[in-house]
Protein backbone atom coordinates (compact mmCIF):
# COMPACT_ATOMS: atom_id res chain seq x y z
CA UNK A 1 0.00 0.00 0.00
CA UNK A 2 0.78 3.20 -0.89
CA UNK A 3 0.09 6.93 -1.38
CA UNK A 4 -3.35 5.39 0.44
CA UNK A 5 -4.37 3.32 -2.25
CA UNK A 6 -2.34 -0.03 -4.15
CA UNK A 7 0.00 0.86 -6.29
CA UNK A 8 -0.05 -1.21 -9.26
CA UNK A 9 3.49 -2.97 -10.24
CA UNK A 10 3.85 -3.50 -14.04
CA UNK A 11 6.41 -4.09 -16.70
CA UNK A 12 7.20 -1.95 -19.97
CA UNK A 13 9.09 -2.29 -23.15
CA UNK A 14 9.35 1.28 -24.65
CA UNK A 15 10.74 1.35 -28.21
CA UNK A 16 11.34 5.13 -27.80
CA UNK A 17 14.12 4.32 -25.04
CA UNK A 18 15.17 0.85 -25.64
CA UNK A 19 14.51 -0.26 -22.22
CA UNK A 20 13.25 -3.55 -21.15
CA UNK A 21 10.67 -3.36 -18.24
CA UNK A 22 10.08 -6.24 -16.39
CA UNK A 23 8.07 -7.36 -12.95
CA UNK A 24 10.56 -7.65 -9.81
CA UNK A 25 9.49 -9.41 -6.44
CA UNK A 26 11.23 -7.32 -3.60
CA UNK A 27 11.47 -10.34 -1.08
CA UNK A 28 14.25 -9.15 1.48
CA UNK A 29 14.87 -5.89 -0.11
CA UNK A 30 11.18 -5.31 1.22
CA UNK A 31 12.44 -4.87 4.85
CA UNK A 32 14.50 -1.83 3.90
CA UNK A 33 13.22 1.51 3.84
CA UNK A 34 12.27 3.34 0.88
CA UNK A 35 14.97 5.58 0.87
CA UNK A 36 17.83 3.02 1.75
CA UNK A 37 16.19 1.15 -1.27
CA UNK A 38 16.40 2.99 -3.71
CA UNK A 39 19.93 4.53 -2.81
CA UNK A 40 21.38 1.23 -2.97
CA UNK A 41 19.60 0.34 -6.56
CA UNK A 42 21.18 3.47 -7.96
CA UNK A 43 24.70 3.10 -5.51
CA UNK A 44 24.27 -0.40 -7.75
CA UNK A 45 24.10 1.00 -10.89
CA UNK A 46 26.36 4.36 -10.78
CA UNK A 47 29.40 2.67 -12.44
CA UNK A 48 27.68 2.01 -15.50
CA UNK A 49 25.41 5.33 -15.41
CA UNK A 50 28.61 7.23 -14.85
CA UNK A 51 30.14 5.64 -17.94
CA UNK A 52 26.65 6.10 -19.78
CA UNK A 53 26.27 10.16 -19.27
CA UNK A 54 29.83 11.05 -19.41
CA UNK A 55 30.73 9.25 -22.60
CA UNK A 56 28.00 10.73 -24.21
CA UNK A 57 25.67 7.79 -24.92
CA UNK A 58 22.85 9.68 -22.88
CA UNK A 59 21.26 11.11 -26.53
CA UNK A 60 18.04 11.72 -24.80
CA UNK A 61 19.51 13.95 -22.56
CA UNK A 62 21.77 15.57 -24.40
CA UNK A 63 19.81 15.75 -27.86
CA UNK A 64 16.15 16.82 -26.21
CA UNK A 65 15.75 17.31 -22.72
CA UNK A 66 18.69 19.32 -21.68
CA UNK A 67 18.37 22.02 -24.78
CA UNK A 68 14.59 22.58 -23.78
CA UNK A 69 15.01 22.61 -20.20
CA UNK A 70 17.89 24.89 -19.86
CA UNK A 71 16.56 27.10 -22.57
CA UNK A 72 13.34 27.79 -19.64
CA UNK A 73 16.20 27.94 -16.95
CA UNK A 74 17.78 30.52 -18.69
CA UNK A 75 20.87 33.13 -17.25
CA UNK A 76 21.58 31.56 -13.89
CA UNK A 77 25.18 33.97 -13.33
CA UNK A 78 25.30 34.73 -9.81
CA UNK A 79 21.73 32.91 -8.93
CA UNK A 80 22.15 29.81 -5.99
CA UNK A 81 20.55 26.46 -7.78
CA UNK A 82 19.35 23.56 -5.81
CA UNK A 83 19.40 20.47 -8.15
CA UNK A 84 17.56 17.70 -6.99
CA UNK A 85 18.54 13.95 -7.33
CA UNK A 86 21.85 15.31 -9.52
CA UNK A 87 23.50 11.75 -9.65
CA UNK A 88 26.70 11.86 -11.05
CA UNK A 89 26.77 16.16 -11.40
CA UNK A 90 26.22 16.21 -14.85
CA UNK A 91 23.94 19.20 -14.84
CA UNK A 92 25.28 20.80 -11.53
CA UNK A 93 28.36 21.08 -13.82
CA UNK A 94 26.87 22.69 -16.91
CA UNK A 95 25.01 25.18 -14.35
CA UNK A 96 28.12 25.91 -12.50
CA UNK A 97 29.94 26.38 -15.89
CA UNK A 98 27.13 29.00 -16.39
CA UNK A 99 28.15 31.22 -13.26
CA UNK A 100 25.36 29.76 -10.75
CA UNK A 101 26.36 28.82 -7.21
CA UNK A 102 25.48 24.80 -7.27
CA UNK A 103 24.35 22.69 -4.59
CA UNK A 104 23.55 18.97 -5.70
CA UNK A 105 21.84 16.64 -3.49
CA UNK A 106 21.31 12.94 -4.36
CA UNK A 107 19.85 9.79 -2.31
CA UNK A 108 23.21 7.46 -3.65
CA UNK A 109 26.05 8.00 -1.55
CA UNK A 110 28.12 6.30 -4.65
CA UNK A 111 26.45 9.28 -6.72
CA UNK A 112 28.05 11.70 -4.82
CA UNK A 113 31.16 10.58 -4.15
CA UNK A 114 32.18 10.15 -8.23
CA UNK A 115 30.15 13.95 -8.15
CA UNK A 116 32.94 15.13 -5.38
CA UNK A 117 35.90 13.15 -7.60
CA UNK A 118 34.34 15.56 -10.64
CA UNK A 119 34.76 18.44 -8.34
CA UNK A 120 37.80 17.81 -6.99
CA UNK A 121 39.28 17.91 -10.74
CA UNK A 122 37.22 21.16 -11.97
CA UNK A 123 37.13 22.83 -9.42
CA UNK A 124 33.30 24.60 -10.30
CA UNK A 125 32.67 25.32 -6.40
CA UNK A 126 29.83 22.86 -6.42
CA UNK A 127 28.42 22.01 -3.08
CA UNK A 128 27.42 17.99 -3.56
CA UNK A 129 25.46 16.42 -0.68
CA UNK A 130 23.61 13.05 0.32
CA UNK A 131 20.41 14.05 0.74
CA UNK A 132 17.19 13.01 0.46
CA UNK A 133 14.91 15.62 -2.10
CA UNK A 134 11.92 14.45 0.53
CA UNK A 135 13.52 15.73 3.49
CA UNK A 136 16.04 18.62 3.36
CA UNK A 137 16.17 19.85 6.63
CA UNK A 138 19.64 20.72 6.36
CA UNK A 139 19.06 23.52 4.02
CA UNK A 140 17.57 27.02 4.52
CA UNK A 141 14.09 28.50 3.76
CA UNK A 142 14.15 30.81 1.39
CA UNK A 143 17.51 30.09 -0.17
CA UNK A 144 17.73 29.32 -3.45
CA UNK A 145 16.93 31.58 -6.52
CA UNK A 146 16.18 28.31 -8.64
CA UNK A 147 15.63 24.53 -8.15
CA UNK A 148 16.17 22.10 -10.99
CA UNK A 149 15.03 18.30 -10.76
CA UNK A 150 16.20 16.64 -14.39
CA UNK A 151 14.41 13.66 -15.38
CA UNK A 152 14.16 12.55 -11.83
CA UNK A 153 11.37 13.32 -9.73
CA UNK A 154 9.57 10.46 -11.09
CA UNK A 155 11.74 7.80 -9.41
CA UNK A 156 11.25 9.72 -6.51
CA UNK A 157 8.81 7.93 -4.06
CA UNK A 158 7.28 10.77 -2.02
CA UNK A 159 7.56 13.29 -4.73
CA UNK A 160 4.53 15.43 -3.17
CA UNK A 161 7.41 16.05 0.15
CA UNK A 162 9.92 16.71 -2.53
CA UNK A 163 7.87 19.48 -3.91
CA UNK A 164 7.13 20.70 -1.21
CA UNK A 165 10.59 20.87 0.47
CA UNK A 166 11.83 22.81 -3.27
CA UNK A 167 8.68 25.73 -2.61
CA UNK A 168 10.28 25.74 1.19
CA UNK A 169 14.17 26.73 0.37
CA UNK A 170 12.87 28.72 -2.75
CA UNK A 171 13.38 32.38 -2.27
CA UNK A 172 9.89 34.63 -3.03
CA UNK A 173 10.08 34.73 -6.74
CA UNK A 174 12.36 31.62 -7.12
CA UNK A 175 11.32 28.79 -9.58
CA UNK A 176 11.20 25.33 -10.00
CA UNK A 177 11.89 23.87 -12.79
CA UNK A 178 12.19 20.17 -13.42
CA UNK A 179 11.69 17.68 -16.52
CA UNK A 180 9.63 14.33 -16.25
CA UNK A 181 8.55 11.17 -18.55
CA UNK A 182 5.50 12.27 -20.56
CA UNK A 183 3.07 10.03 -17.89
CA UNK A 184 0.81 10.08 -21.28
CA UNK A 185 2.84 8.57 -23.66
CA UNK A 186 4.72 5.48 -21.65
CA UNK A 187 4.24 2.00 -22.80
CA UNK A 188 3.19 -0.46 -20.09
CA UNK A 189 3.19 -4.12 -19.96
CA UNK A 190 0.27 -5.40 -17.43
CA UNK A 191 0.72 -8.63 -16.07
CA UNK A 192 -3.03 -8.71 -14.41
CA UNK A 193 -5.26 -9.78 -15.26
CA UNK A 194 -3.22 -10.86 -18.39
CA UNK A 195 0.02 -10.33 -20.11
CA UNK A 196 -0.65 -7.40 -22.58
CA UNK A 197 1.37 -3.81 -23.43
CA UNK A 198 -0.49 -0.59 -23.35
CA UNK A 199 0.08 2.95 -23.49
CA UNK A 200 -0.14 4.41 -20.05
CA UNK A 201 -3.24 6.31 -21.22
CA UNK A 202 -5.36 3.46 -20.95
CA UNK A 203 -4.74 3.15 -17.42
CA UNK A 204 -3.61 6.73 -16.98
CA UNK A 205 -5.05 7.34 -13.24
CA UNK A 206 -3.83 4.63 -11.85
CA UNK A 207 -0.46 5.41 -10.06
CA UNK A 208 2.10 2.77 -10.87
CA UNK A 209 5.18 1.59 -9.58
CA UNK A 210 8.00 0.30 -12.21
CA UNK A 211 11.06 -1.65 -12.01
CA UNK A 212 12.99 -0.59 -14.70
CA UNK A 213 15.63 -3.24 -16.04
CA UNK A 214 18.57 -1.24 -18.35
CA UNK A 215 20.16 -3.36 -20.81
CA UNK A 216 20.81 -0.92 -23.70
CA UNK A 217 23.52 -1.94 -25.53
CA UNK A 218 24.82 1.37 -24.58
CA UNK A 219 25.47 0.62 -21.21
CA UNK A 220 28.47 -1.27 -19.97
CA UNK A 221 26.66 -3.29 -17.37
CA UNK A 222 22.94 -3.50 -17.03
CA UNK A 223 21.06 -2.57 -13.53
CA UNK A 224 17.77 -2.17 -12.42
CA UNK A 225 15.75 1.28 -10.49
CA UNK A 226 12.29 1.93 -9.36
CA UNK A 227 10.26 4.62 -11.05
CA UNK A 228 6.44 5.93 -10.48
CA UNK A 229 4.39 6.76 -12.54
CA UNK A 230 1.57 9.62 -11.72
CA UNK A 231 -0.89 11.89 -14.08
CA UNK A 232 -0.15 15.42 -14.57
CA UNK A 233 -2.41 16.55 -12.31
CA UNK A 234 -0.73 14.53 -9.72
CA UNK A 235 2.24 16.79 -10.35
CA UNK A 236 -0.24 20.51 -10.44
CA UNK A 237 -2.10 19.60 -7.65
CA UNK A 238 1.72 19.17 -5.28
CA UNK A 239 2.61 22.23 -6.96
CA UNK A 240 -0.92 24.15 -6.09
CA UNK A 241 -0.43 23.07 -2.68
CA UNK A 242 2.65 24.18 -2.13
CA UNK A 243 1.48 27.69 -3.58
CA UNK A 244 4.04 27.16 -6.59
CA UNK A 245 2.54 28.61 -9.84
CA UNK A 246 2.90 27.15 -13.19
CA UNK A 247 4.44 29.23 -15.68
CA UNK A 248 5.39 27.43 -18.23
CA UNK A 249 5.16 23.77 -19.46
CA UNK A 250 6.92 22.24 -22.81
CA UNK A 251 6.81 19.14 -24.45
CA UNK A 252 10.24 18.61 -26.27
CA UNK A 253 10.77 17.67 -29.67
CA UNK A 254 14.16 16.55 -31.70
CA UNK A 255 15.87 19.92 -33.51
CA UNK A 256 16.87 18.73 -36.97
CA UNK A 257 20.42 18.87 -35.77
CA UNK A 258 19.70 16.57 -33.28
CA UNK A 259 18.25 14.07 -35.47
CA UNK A 260 21.30 14.40 -37.67
CA UNK A 261 23.72 13.57 -34.69
CA UNK A 262 21.27 11.14 -32.50
CA UNK A 263 19.08 9.15 -35.47
CA UNK A 264 17.53 7.29 -32.20
CA UNK A 265 15.54 10.53 -31.33
CA UNK A 266 13.51 9.97 -34.54
CA UNK A 267 11.16 8.11 -31.81
CA UNK A 268 10.15 10.80 -30.61
CA UNK A 269 9.30 12.93 -33.24
CA UNK A 270 5.80 12.46 -33.14
CA UNK A 271 5.12 11.06 -29.83
CA UNK A 272 6.52 13.46 -26.38
CA UNK A 273 9.25 11.70 -24.76
CA UNK A 274 8.97 13.73 -21.73
CA UNK A 275 7.49 17.03 -20.27
CA UNK A 276 9.10 20.11 -18.83
CA UNK A 277 6.83 22.36 -16.17
CA UNK A 278 8.57 25.66 -14.80
CA UNK A 279 6.95 27.34 -11.53
CA UNK A 280 7.34 29.87 -9.53
CA UNK A 281 7.09 30.71 -5.24
CA UNK A 282 5.23 34.09 -5.54
CA UNK A 283 6.32 36.81 -4.12
CA UNK A 284 6.07 37.27 -0.47
CA UNK A 285 2.34 38.78 0.05
CA UNK A 286 3.98 40.84 2.95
Amino acid sequence: MAFGFPVKRVTFNGKWNRLSWRRRERSEESSLSDGAYLGREWNDATESWVDFVRSGKDYYRDGLNNPAAFEFIGDVAGLAVLDLACGEGYNARILARKSAKVTGIDLSEKMIEFAKQEEEKDKLGIRFEVMNAADMHRLSNNHFDLVTCFMSLQDVRDFEKAIAEAARVLKYGGRFVFSIPHPCTEMIRLHEPEERKIRAIEKYFRRMEYTIEWNMERLTKPFRTTSFHRTLTDYFNALHKNKLVVTRLAEPRPTLEALQRYPGLRDVLEIPQSIIIESMKPEDPQ
